[in-house]
């Protein structure tokens, strides 16, 4: 049994566009390619799309699933390892939900709010070893500690301002604006603005180079990519991020 690439995106709630990219890179080949162009996708492809999807969601970038992808032949087997990470996240995300619902019965009961039971399932520090094996132990002292030098007005507004960004970029996109579009391109001037908010501590202005690599860094990232509405958004930033480079920077 095989399935078109139109019902593959549909099934997994991904694009074509994302498909051929995953074919191109040679991480999903199709079984098959139809006389007319199409490309078919068998059980064992629906597998390893499987496997994919679940590495994108653990927050690995394309290289790094390539590599997994490559040292782990047995489906069966890699599987279980997923499942397992898997497990342990719903684990975490379920200690978040009875503590935050404990924190509302208390609050609506008006009964003393317990600090321990508060934050269990939260951990601020848990991307800590992925950004010091990223950029270094120095890069991520200096933005905790710029974090932390903020008043929590300081930190709303911070947040705030990029999540305006993101919406703009959002409706941009819904009125069928292109990514080169000078009003896209004015909102990637405010986001690159934002962006050297931190300078300090990522190493000096935005540069073309930097620029495009914070663009593919928001499509090989879910946990980026939903900042901007999914892997779609992030491309629609990121091929806004590399017209304003080529001509802005």
């Amino acid at each position: 049994m095989e399935w078109s690439i139109v019902e593959i995106a549909r099934l997994a709630g991904t694009t074509s566009r994302t498909l051929r990219h995953y074919g191109d890179v040679g991480l999903l080949v199709p079984s098959r390619v139809g006389k007319n162009g199409y490309r078919y996708y068998d059980e064992q492809a629906l597998v390893r799309l499987q496997r994919i999807l679940l590495l994108r969601e653990l927050g690995l970038g394309i290289p790094a699933i390539v590599e997994v992808m490559d040292g782990q032949r047995d489906s069966a087997h890699a599987l279980a390892i997923h499942l397992e990470w898997l497990a342990k996240e719903k684990e975490r995300l379920d200690r978040q939900i009875a503590s935050v619902e404990l924190t509302i019965r208390n609050l609506e009961g008006g009964k003393q709010l317990m600090a321990e039971q508060m934050f269990d399932g939260f951990d601020h520090t848990r991307y800590r070893d992925e950004v010091e094996e990223t950029w270094g132990a120095d890069a991520y002292r200096k933005g905790e500690r710029w974090w932390k030098s903020k008043s929590k007005e300081e930190q709303r507004a911070y947040r705030a301002q990029h999540a305006e960004i993101a919406a703009d970029y959002q409706k941009a996109r819904d009125a069928g604006e292109s990514a080169e579009s000078v009003s896209v391109q004015a909102i990637v001037a405010r986001h690159v603005d934002w962006l050297n908010l931190t300078a300090e501590i990522t190493g000096g202005a935005i540069t073309a180079q930097r620029l495009r690599g914070y663009g593919d860094m928001y499509v090989g990232d879910p946990r980026f990519a939903k900042n901007y509405g999914g892997l779609d958004g992030a491309e629609f930033v990121r091929d806004a991020f590399t017209h304003y480079a080529t001509n802005n920077l």
